[in-house]
This record gives structure tokens, sequence and C-alpha cells, in this order.
């Protein structure tokens, strides 16, 4: 049984992370790069905290990774071709979002840590083969979208654009990375 801050591990890849929420067939977890992923239970498991002192063995790995395998439907699910043109991943760079608290930081600061934060989520995008990523950064006084503008320009494999108008209105810009053919 997960249970929310038991570390967790993907059996089909390499995330591992806390769980933060549970639903009956939907577990969400917190990845070690602050991403927010759900899974369903089969695909995960319990590394730590809850089970402190038990090893995980590779073949408790296996099992669970065979017994996914058999519990799958064996039908193809069509994918809409709307979703297939969904961002896979969104950045919320307010800066409410990324710190607790504001008081003892200067604009600068502030500046600072969303543009190291989007330059970390770009980068996991890019090794993680990401294609598409929306940065939420407001409207503001557009100081940090410059700044994104600038950040984006140093990179030879993406294209940057204002993100969808109807649902982020005009703070976001959408990322496309171009993906090499070879790894």
């Amino acid at each position: 049984m997960i249970k929310i801050g038991d570390q967790v591990e993907t059996i089909d890849d390499a995330i591992k992370g806390t769980v933060i929420k549970v639903a009956q067939e939907d577990i969400t977890i917190l990845t070690e790069d602050d991403f927010e992923m759900s899974f369903h239970p089969r695909e995960l498991v319990v590394t730590g905290n809850s089970m402190a002192g038990t090893h995980v063995s590779f073949e408790s790995v296996a099992r669970a990774k065979n017994e996914k395998e058999s519990s799958k439907p064996k039908k193809n699910v069509r994918i809409k071709p709307k979703e297939r043109v969904q961002p896979a991943m969104e950045v919320d760079l307010h800066i409410h979002k990324l710190v607790n608290s504001t008081k003892q930081l200067s604009n600068y600061d502030m500046l600072t840590i969303q543009l190291d934060t989007a330059k970390r989520q770009l980068d996991f995008a890019i090794k993680k083969r990401i294609q598409r990523i929306v940065f939420i950064h407001g409207i503001g006084d557009g100081v940090l979208r410059a700044e994104l503008e600038y950040l984006f320009k140093r990179y030879d494999n993406l294209k940057f654009y204002d993100a969808d108008f109807q649902k982020y209105g005009r703070g976001a810009t959408e990322v496309y990375i171009f993906q090499n053919k070879t790894p």
C-alpha cells in the first residue's frame, strides 16, 4: 500500500520521487527534478519511508514488472489528434510557486531563481527527450520574458514562440525542442 511521503521509483523508467497525492487508481509523485507526475499504483515500487529498513531487491522489482505487464489491457488506445499536439510539460515560473517567501529576496535574486529553474527544466526536457515545454512567466514588465528569450537563443536545437493564447493569454512561451535522430 503506497502512502503519502513514501519514496518510490517507476518500474519502466528511471524516475524516482516522493508520493504527494494518493487517489484510488492514480498516485502523484514529486520527482527529484521537481516535476509532478501521475502513475498507476502498479507502475511504482516503494523504496523508502513507510518501508524503512526493508530492502527492495531485484527480484521484487522484476516480480512487480511482470505483474504490471500481465495485467495490461491488450487493446490499442487511440490518441486524439488534439491530444497529440498538447505540450508534454508546463513550468510555472511565478516566484510564489518556486519559493515559500520572497521577503528576503531582491528582484535580482527572484529573477535568478526563475532563470535557474527555467534552465534546469529545459535541460531536463532535453535529456528526457520531451519535445514541447510551456514556460508560464506572466505579463509583468517583460523582464523575465526577455531573459528567457536570451536563454533560449543560446540553444541550437530549439525554437520558441508565444504559447496558446486561449489557454495562457500573453504570459507564456512555448519551446519546441528538435530531437536528434541519434541518441
